[in-house]
């Protein structure tokens, strides 16, 4: 067995698999437990980036917060695992994101910051340094926004990976995300939990778009809303402003 996660899409190439949130995309050092876990089973080797499951090796292509859901992607062989890294390098990999933010950030746009990571023990934490060349980009469409709540669902597009970087990107222009224990603004979190009933992190990977490393296909691959999140969309949508 590979993994318990839903499964979105395998050949003999590659795997995608729905990730909850609240789960590692890999296990922390140490023993594998129930809290330290990833989305594939089994011990976890950390210089090939790679899952030992009982069925074969996993390759790891990319890590999701342990707070996002959504779209997770591994390679199943060697050959495909070294291709499809080289595209996300590249940045031929197309990763869309659903985010719920604080305040209208507009009907479209895009963020261009230079960010910095900042690391104490297994903590790790971004932040914008002023006044730096950019080396953090992503591009955002608003999909609606709810007047009463003052909340936009928007839809955003990594052009960069950095840590957090959709998170330090919003709360460091006043949009902080909905439910973000750590960059965002905890009374305004206690609020909306208050209002809507939610209190985790609303930031899921919806969709993951790439040629595929043998056929050359293109393939696009969508992780629905989980459910909770789903239900704060729809409350919304009665006050949609275009």
């Amino acid at each position: 067995m590979l993994t318990d996660c839903p499964i979105l899409y395998r050949d003999d190439q590659v795997i995608l698999v729905n990730k909850p949130a609240g789960m590692l995309s890999h296990p922390n050092p140490g023993a594998v437990s129930a809290r330290n876990r990833g989305a594939f089973l089994g011990p976890y080797d950390f210089q090939g980036k790679t899952f030992l499951t009982e069925d074969g090796p996993v390759w790891l292509l990319h890590r999701l917060d342990q707070d996002t859901s959504g779209v997770l992607m591994a390679a199943l062989d060697l050959s495909s695992a070294e291709k499809l890294r080289k595209d996300f390098e590249a940045g031929s990999i197309a990763k869309q994101y659903l985010a719920l933010v604080r305040g209208d950030p507009g009907p479209k746009g895009t963020w261009k910051d230079h960010l910095s990571v900042k690391r104490d023990g297994t903590k790790v934490r971004s932040f914008v340094l002023r006044g730096y060349e950019p080396n953090a980009e992503l591009r955002f469409r608003r999909i609606n926004y709810s007047a009463s709540t003052k909340l936009s669902l928007l839809e955003i597009e990594l052009i960069t990976g950095r840590t957090h970087q959709i998170r330090v990107q919003a709360n460091s222009r006043q949009h902080p995300l909905f439910g973000d224990d750590i960059y965002g603004d905890f009374s305004w979190n206690r609020k909306m939990l208050r209002e809507l009933g939610c209190s985790r992190l609303f930031l899921h990977a919806h969709q993951i778009e790439f040629n595929h490393p043998k056929s050359g296909k293109k393939i696009s691959v969508v992780a629905p809303l989980p459910t909770d999140l789903q239900e704060i969309v729809e409350r919304l949508k009665s006050t949609q402003k275009q």
